[in-house]
């Protein structure tokens, strides 16, 4: 073996291992001292910035600029960001175009949220601090609408939905009181509640309503009675009371905006039915709110659509057409729909596809009953445990809201509507074992207790002392959506949140 600076072979047999040398001893180690360092350090002549810093980026992906800078949209981009409540807390960032409407915004969330029921969704305009909300017509364009808000109060967007928004529409020949409207050029000359609502939906005559309701005034008890009259040039107040010829003009529709007071209490109104008009350029003040307190909530709703009427009632009419043309048209199957085709498995030789599409159906519709069969086959066995039966095949139901208070359910269907039909379903705090059908009649919250009832061992569900049982919550809805039984209306709409 001779030394060399070079790697060493040493042979063994008829093998040959290479050496590399040894490493050198390193350095004896130094405690690094702290150093300051300026923003702006030179060297020579050349200002160093902090890319040429000798000190090296750990990080470098997470501070790329031109990568952060790309997730965000341009200034001259057309697509914006906005954030919609689907509750209190929850929300939901979407990007949207410039002139995004209302009704574009909802079918993205729907298609987001994946609801299965796409009809009756609105996006609401909230002021949390204020008490107000309003239902945002479907050609409104949301970001003119952000573009209004004040940076000294709180607003937010929310995903709902909303029964009411078209149901002057529905009942058209009872929705106005025939004694409040009229012609504003011929006060004597009374009109129609369906008359009403046709010429203000298609710019023909003048109409007009007339009606007392509350006033605020400036002090928060400070409240006077009032006599209001609405035409399309605006809402008039009259010194007068009942005289047209001494109006008022008191607020111009084409830059206010109708809300609904949900804390009525807030403003010491002498009931709870309130409605405000709001400036659209208004900062968010209570001195630019003009708050108004009805006798009814039919009274308070009833002039909350007729300010929608006068203020855009064509358009109304047009969305409410587009909407009407939408359901009637065939729905397209979505790729994994297509994808999806019928099979029989009561054969021997493991199954075939169903090419008919009338079998197909009635393969669906014998797989259901089967499904019943067993569910209550499941349910009517006697139940020998001193267990409560299982009855959570509810569960899963968007209408059932388990241990919901009555308060909140009250509020939750007021936020939806209030029509004729909506109901949920929830557990009741105050008899272990039983449900409670809250449901909505005449624009009031009435609750129907469901108790469990015991016959030949098997337990069933009756909210009429057992004349009428049912083997789950399921099987009840499902009876009372085509029979309203002892309910005063039958189950139409059910009451439903989706989360964002």
């Amino acid at each position: 073996m001779k030394d060399s600076s070079d790697e060493e072979e040493v042979s063994l047999g008829c093998s040959t291992l290479t050496l590399s040398p040894l490493v050198p001893e390193s350095p004896p180690l130094h405690r690094s001292q702290p150093i300051s360092i300026n923003t702006n350090r030179k060297k020579g002549s050349e200002i160093l910035s902090s890319s040429d810093s000798p000190i090296p980026n750990p990080f470098p992906d997470l501070c790329n600029l031109s990568l952060l800078s790309s997730s965000l949209p341009s200034e001259s981009s057309d697509k914006f960001v906005i954030k919609v409540y689907g509750d209190e807390s929850a929300y939901k960032t979407i990007l949207i175009g410039r002139q995004a409407t209302a009704r574009e915004v909802c079918q993205l969330l729907v298609q987001s949220a994946h609801c299965s029921d796409e009809d009756n969704w609105a996006l609401l305009e909230i002021y949390p601090t204020l008490g107000l909300e309003r239902c945002l017509e479907d050609h409104e364009v949301v970001l003119e609408v952000q573009a209004t808000w004040s940076v000294k109060v709180e607003a937010r967007f929310m995903f709902s939905k909303n029964y009411d928004k078209y149901e002057f529409f529905h009942i058209q020949w009872r929705f106005f009181a025939n004694a409040m409207i009229s012609d504003s050029e011929d006060a004597m000359k009374k009109m129609t509640s369906t008359v009403f609502i046709r010429e203000l939906t298609s710019n023909g005559k003048s109409p007009q309503i007339k009606g007392f309701f509350n006033l605020k005034g400036y002090f928060k008890t400070s409240w006077k009675k009032m006599f209001f009259t609405l035409r399309r040039s605006g809402l008039y107040i009259s010194t007068k009371k009942t005289d047209n010829e001494h109006l008022k003009e008191f607020a111009n529709l084409s830059v206010s905006n109708v809300y609904k007071v949900v804390d009525g209490k807030r403003y010491g109104a002498p009931t709870e039915f309130n409605f405000c008009i709001k400036p659209t350029k208004s900062q968010g003040q209570v001195k630019d709110l003009k708050i108004m307190c009805a006798e009814t909530e039919e009274m308070r709703k009833m002039w909350i659509c007729a300010f929608r009427l006068f203020k855009c009632g064509r358009q109304i009419k047009l969305n409410y057409n587009a909407i009407s043309e939408s359901k009637l048209a065939p729905r397209t199957p979505s790729k994994s729909e297509n994808s999806l085709v019928a099979m029989d498995f009561t054969g021997k030789a493991g199954g075939r596809v169903i090419a008919n599409p009338t079998e197909a159906q009635n393969a669906e519709q014998e797989e259901a009953q089967a499904w019943r069969k067993r569910e209550t086959l499941r349910f009517c066995q006697p139940n020998t445990n001193s267990e409560p039966q299982d009855f959570s095949v509810h569960e899963t139901h968007p209408w059932f809201y388990g241990g919901l208070s009555r308060n909140e359910a009250e509020k939750l269907i007021e936020k939806q509507g209030l029509v004729d039909g909506m109901f949920l379903m929830r557990r009741s705090q105050q008899h272990e074992n039983c449900f409670v059908l809250s449901l909505c009649h005449e624009l009031k919250v009435k609750h129907f207790i469901v108790i469990p009832v015991l016959e030949d061992g098997k337990k069933y569900l009756t909210l009429d002392d057992g004349k009428t049982r049912f083997i789950d919550l399921l099987q009840l809805v499902e009876f009372h959506q085509i029979n309203k039984g002892a309910l005063p209306v039958c189950l139409t709409r059910p009451c439903i949140c989706v989360p964002l």
